[in-house]
């Protein structure tokens, strides 16, 4: 190549780069103006609870209602104090493992969710540490979109910044559904096991955990209950894992009776059938939907006939 041809070349790369460069700054400055001007909820707010209208199951003839969820939430709120370790440690190993090690994002989760995100084109990985989770139950919509996810962020690194590690499991664990009328771990261990939950044991621990990821289709009173023991056993070979248990505790946890009892499903008719309606509502449009979005559905059962079965 020619002198001449040599400078030539050096322009368009100079020019190239220069434009790469002023792109980006002029993209840089744009998303840092539209992260700036995101309308943020008030940390301080942190006991205002969102209103959900509940959604309805009805029976065939539009009018006995089997299910009213929502409606009926029952809470009673315990401080971390008088919350099972076992509860603790196993939430921690299954929902996240380095809780009390980052500061309420966990980069390789997000890192990793995002390449899965980004491949699929849609918001289908969370990568979402407690505290976010928190956020989100408590702060924030649930929606999907990347504004929302941006302000999860900010939110949990303000939430991190402000509120001890153990003050955020405490409210997380009083915030999160069980399943049915169950928010809250006091509820869920008072109306699973008939114990407070500073009672629960290892076995029954590991259960509560198991529902957190999708209450209704784990369900010990649903269809998939060999998924949900699966689920238990996996909560408590990781609980071995990160040195919460030692492993013979974890084969004695496995191999434990567990028996739920039915107080708190007395206000679902049919239980079985309208668990399963929303279980199948929650697959096919979501569960933030069937919680919050106040649907009426009309099913196909006869629930005199019903009754007169039972």
């Amino acid at each position: 190549m020619t002198k001449k041809g040599r400078k030539k070349l050096f322009k368009i790369l100079v020019g190239v780069f220069s434009f790469l460069f002023a792109a980006l700054l002029f993209t840089g400055a744009a998303v840092a103006f539209w992260i700036a001007t995101l309308k943020i909820p008030d940390v301080g707010s942190l006991n205002d609870l969102k209103i959900a209208q509940s959604t309805k199951i009805y029976d065939r003839t539009g009018k006995i209602i089997l299910w009213d969820i929502h409606s009926d939430v029952q809470r009673t709120l315990v401080p971390i104090a008088d919350i099972s370790r076992h509860i603790k440690n196993a939430t921690i190993a299954i929902e996240d493992s380095s809780f009390y090690q980052h500061g309420g994002i966990d980069v390789p989760s997000v890192l990793r969710a995002t390449l899965i995100n980004l491949k699929s084109g849609q918001l289908s990985q969370g990568g979402s540490t407690i505290s976010q989770q928190f956020v989100k139950n408590a702060l924030l919509t649930s929606d999907k979109t990347f504004a929302r996810k941006i302000k999860e962020i900010i939110l949990t690194l303000k939430v991190e910044k402000n509120i001890s590690k153990d003050k955020i499991l405490e409210l997380y664990l009083n915030e999160i559904p069980y399943g049915g009328s169950n928010y809250g771990v006091e509820a869920a261990s008072r109306n699973f096991f008939g114990k407070k939950s500073s009672d629960i044991n290892l076995a029954e621990a590991a259960y509560l955990a198991s529902l957190i990821k999708a209450p209704t289709y784990y369900s010990p009173y649903g269809n998939h209950q060999e998924e949900l023991a699966k689920r238990k056993d996996l909560v408590l070979n990781k609980m071995a894992e990160l040195g919460f248990i030692v492993p013979e505790e974890a084969e004695a946890a496995k191999k434990e009776k567990v028996i739920f009892i039915n107080k708190g499903q007395n206000s679902v008719k049919a239980p079985h059938f309208s668990i399963y309606i929303r279980s199948y509502l929650e697959e096919k449009y979501g569960q933030d939907l069937v919680e919050q979005g106040g649907l009426k559905v009309t099913t196909t059962l006869d629930y005199p006939l019903q009754e007169k079965a039972e």
